[in-house]
């Protein structure tokens, strides 16, 4: 059973890693950020919040045999659904297939909730590795975190289902920022190049409402690498298995900068 410690600031910062459309990465890009920000001194615990189709032991290479399924069914309690994880991290892992979760009722939203307000104070960064869309329980996930990061692909549907997430967390959540890595880009600059397109949308859509600033932030830009799709293959972090390859230096440059 993990034990968890007592974090050095009063509550973890919390950060929403979500996408438009599924297989652009999010999850990749959500463990290795934690291992890096764990590299960088920090206690991080990653919540997979893609409950119903959940991944994160895939990427892992975990067998749990507690998840968030059994905390919310008061199986096991909080502790003991929190494992160590390759890179340094803590994770809660979800089941699976369970068609229970493919909608939000009310004691689903309580539960999701009752397991943040209790971790959030024992860690530095809480990471929520949402599912894609914008189904009622991905975008109540994106609520419950201070910050949001959408992780897109240079491909034209990638970046048009970005485009349609963001807009909602605009309308519905009332966001005023949110933070952009681009996934496999193809070249230098092109994460730069689209955030600038996809900010002059959504500045033209959210400038119709009075005094309503929004800011698309460009934190990140990882190259399309073959060492990423060893990693995959393998089962392994990325920041482990290839610490010198370009994609792992991107991380890290992402990690210090939402980290700063």
């Amino acid at each position: 059973m993990t034990t968890v410690r007592a974090a050095k600031t009063n509550v973890a910062r919390t950060l929403a890693v979500t996408s438009g459309k599924g297989g652009v990465g999010k999850t990749f890009v959500t463990a290795n950020l934690a291992a890096s920000l764990a590299a960088r001194g920090h206690r991080v615990l990653v919540v997979d919040a893609d409950l119903g189709l959940a991944n994160l032991d895939v990427v892992l290479n975990l067998h749990p045999k507690l998840t968030l399924h059994d905390v919310f069914t008061d199986k096991c309690t909080l502790d003991q659904a929190i494992l160590p994880a390759p890179g340094g991290f803590s994770v809660m892992l979800a089941g699976s297939g369970m068609v229970e979760y493919s909608r939000l009722t009310p004691e689903l939203r309580d539960r999701l909730l009752s397991v943040l307000d209790q971790v959030k104070p024992r860690y530095d960064w809480v990471l929520l590795d949402t599912g894609a869309g914008i189904s009622d329980v991905v975008l109540y996930a994106i609520s419950l975190a201070t910050d949001v990061l959408v992780v897109a692909t240079p491909e034209p549907t990638s970046l048009t289902d970005a485009y349609a997430t963001i807009k909602v967390l605009t309308t519905q959540q009332e966001r005023h920022h949110v933070r952009l890595v681009i996934n496999q880009a193809g070249r230098a600059g092109e994460g730069r190049l689209i955030c600038g397109q996809l900010q002059q949308v959504l500045q033209r859509f959210v400038g119709s409402t009075p005094g309503f600033d929004f800011r698309l932030e460009l934190v990140g830009e990882v190259p399309s690498d073959a060492s990423v799709k060893q990693a995959v293959l393998k089962r392994q972090l990325l920041l482990e298995q290839y610490p010198g390859s370009a994609a792992a230096q991107a991380i890290n440059a992402l990690a210090a900068k939402i980290d700063a």
